[in-house]
């Protein structure tokens, strides 16, 4: 079976021709998204050139020590991410470490399960397999966890009197704030499931397309696919967890009072 065809860039130039029909068409509208469209589409290629020449280094020289630093670059823009996309926030430096611990435990745990358990390159840690891999789970399981965060601490600012009625009851921080929790888990979770859900039927995974593309059987490609999805689930569903009991237990304090104060905009 023959492999792809290099792309040139002017192929790359013809297929951006439908993004340059939706910025004529936001004109001729007057959506206000041209220049949205055109700055992320800038930017997009930009650092998707500058990330190509960086790999493509780092895949040469072969050392664990620029492996892990690039990792480390990649865990610290997605930890900023997570702070970023939420409306309330933990103040001080548990506002950006709490979030992005719980997703790099879970990240590192589980890329290293899977490089060592089912992938096994020679090194565990060669980069063309441990970066690629660790990409694809701290960027699933970083959405997993801004989500689920924002959807806490959204709902236990607005429902704090409800809260606070079920501690005076009786109730220990735990069974108050489980309401709370559980609807945050279901937005962390959603992604996921809907990812898994429509893989295969309604959408072919970059991956997989990629493996068919180089001219991979399709049913090995369907294997490894099947194992990236297995594992950014696990990394996505450990991150949420940890991410929303830490986070409930540093809103609340060993007398189960329920410390809004520790919360960015939390006493509204």
């Amino acid at each position: 079976m023959s492999g792809y065809q290099a792309l040139t860039y002017w192929d790359l130039v013809a297929a951006s021709l439908f993004l340059i029909l939706n910025a004529i068409f936001s004109i001729a509208l007057n959506l206000g998204l041209t220049r949205t469209l055109i700055i992320s589409a800038l930017r997009m290629t930009v650092q998707l050139i500058l990330v190509g020449l960086i790999l493509k280094a780092i895949f040469i020289a072969g050392s664990i020590w620029w492996t892990l630093l690039a990792a480390a670059v990649m865990g610290a823009f997605a930890g900023r991410e997570i702070w970023a996309r939420q409306e309330r926030r933990l103040i001080g430096l548990w506002g950006p470490g709490l979030g992005a611990g719980a997703m790099l435990m879970a990240g590192c745990l589980v890329t290293f399960y899977g490089l060592a358990g089912q992938i096994r390159p020679d090194p565990v840690w060669q980069p063309q397999f441990a970066l690629p891999l660790f990409g694809m789970i701290l960027g699933n399981t970083m959405t997993g966890v801004s989500l689920g965060l924002d959807t806490l601490h959204t709902t236990l600012a607005k429902g704090k009197k409800d809260v606070e009625a079920q501690l005076l009851l009786g109730k220990t921080r735990w069974e108050a704030t489980r309401p709370a929790a559980r609807q945050a888990l279901r937005s962390g979770f959603t992604p996921i499931i809907n990812a898994m859900a429509a893989t295969g039927v309604v959408s072919l995974p970059g991956m997989m397309t990629g493996q068919i593309l180089s001219g991979v059987d399709p049913q090995e490609a369907v294997k490894y696919q099947l194992l990236i999805m297995f594992l950014l689930g696990g990394a996505t569903g450990l991150g949420v967890l940890g991410a929303t009991f830490a986070s409930i237990w540093r809103l609340t304090d060993k007398r189960h009072r329920l410390r809004l104060d520790r919360l960015s905009g939390g006493k509204s």
